[in-house]
């Protein structure tokens, strides 16, 4: 069975950096394609016939659309008529022809349904070789996208191995704020895999808990220098010291790498230490953030959500079997919050919490 092949492309256009999919054509088909196609799935329909049909019918659509009509070919295609102006007053003569009108084809959803059921995606391999990194996760914590200096980094993607003894190649853990380092304690290195007991640089401020990573390597000796850089950012765990007391000492989360933090960690409910995470997300049909507390492991128990509509103060329910009951933050910059999750994150950004009596 044929397939629909794409290759893997980085896309340019996204903070941070993120792989977009290409469609690779295995071939262009014509009028001439597809009649003889049905012929023979119908030996009774001359292929010439069909193609005359086709074209015939092309035609009558291109008769009707421009009588003003829109074609619908039931579970197949949609034609109408498209007009592109500007204009800076309403009796502004129109625009020449072919810099106003156009035509837009749309597939029908059981058109597209039937596609779907019916195709396969084939990945191909990348034009030029160089290391993909596709993935990065904490082994410890079995988390994607967390890196943690008391755990093993795991970076998984495809051509990644590089030589240790050679100066300009190797793995940067890089502060999206400030510092960086280059890692030197791996536990295996291979194209496919790379297990590493991660140096995390420090930066400006403890809020500052994000990071990217990339691998360079050169695949001959005297081969250009390819570097990778992960599409996701990694973030590292934060410490609440003191919360089970009266009036602890504020701390800040889920910020990039501003100056000041997006949100703080204020007070909370608590009968034991506790390591867990909160969980910003934007929805983004409505456009609504919400917060809320989540177990440590994905899909594991969570917390009702708290809508959070503008900068202010808000408690989070805990969840069910956690020591602490509620944690309280303060939105301090919500605009820059929503930014980050639209431009950092694909709406979704995690924060790992120690929180300590």
């Amino acid at each position: 069975m044929n397939s629909i092949q794409c290759r893997i492309e980085l896309n340019p256009l996204t903070t941070p950096a993120s792989y977009k999919l290409r469609f690779v054509h295995q071939g262009i088909g014509g009028y001439d394609d597809v009649a003889a196609r049905m012929a023979l799935k119908n030996p009774n329909w001359p292929a010439d016939m069909i193609k005359a049909i086709l074209m015939d019918g092309h035609a009558e659509i291109g008769e009707m659309l421009a009588e003003g009509m829109q074609v619908t070919l039931e579970n197949a295609f949609t034609f109408r008529p498209s007009l592109h102006a500007r204009l800076d007053a309403p009796d502004d003569p129109l625009p020449p022809m072919d810099e106003l009108l156009d035509v837009t084809v749309s597939a029908s959803q059981p058109f597209v349904k039937t596609l779907r059921q019916s195709a396969r995606i084939e990945r191909l391999p990348p034009e030029e070789k160089a290391p993909v990194i596709l993935s990065a996760a904490d082994t410890s914590l079995e988390l994607n996208d967390v890196v943690n200096s008391s755990g093993v980094l795991r970076l998984s993607g495809s051509n990644l191995a590089f030589d240790k003894s050679m100066p300009d190649c190797g793995c940067l853990i890089e502060g999206t704020r400030s510092g960086s380092i280059k890692q030197a304690q791996f536990a295996s290195v291979s194209d496919t895999e790379i297990l590493l007991v991660p140096h995390i640089p420090p930066q400006n401020d403890p809020w500052n808990n994000e990071f990217t990573v990339s691998v360079s390597t050169r695949y001959t000796e005297n081969g250009s220098l390819r570097t990778s850089m992960y599409g996701r950012r990694l973030r590292s765990p934060l410490v609440l010291s003191g919360f089970g007391a009266h009036n602890p000492q504020e701390v800040g989360m889920l910020t990039g790498d501003a100056a000041a933090p997006y949100v703080k960690a204020t007070s909370a409910e608590m009968n034991a230490n506790e390591r867990l995470r909160i969980q910003a997300v934007l929805d983004a049909r409505s456009g609504q953030l919400m917060l809320s507390l989540l177990a440590m492991s994905e899909h594991g128990a969570a917390g009702d959500a708290v809508t959070v509509p503008g900068n202010n103060t808000y408690t989070l329910p805990g969840f069910s079997g956690s020591a602490v009951s509620s944690l309280s933050v303060k939105v301090e910059n919500y605009a820059g919050l929503v930014a980050l999750l639209r431009s950092g994150y694909h709406g979704r950004m995690v924060d790992i919490l120690d929180i300590t009596m």
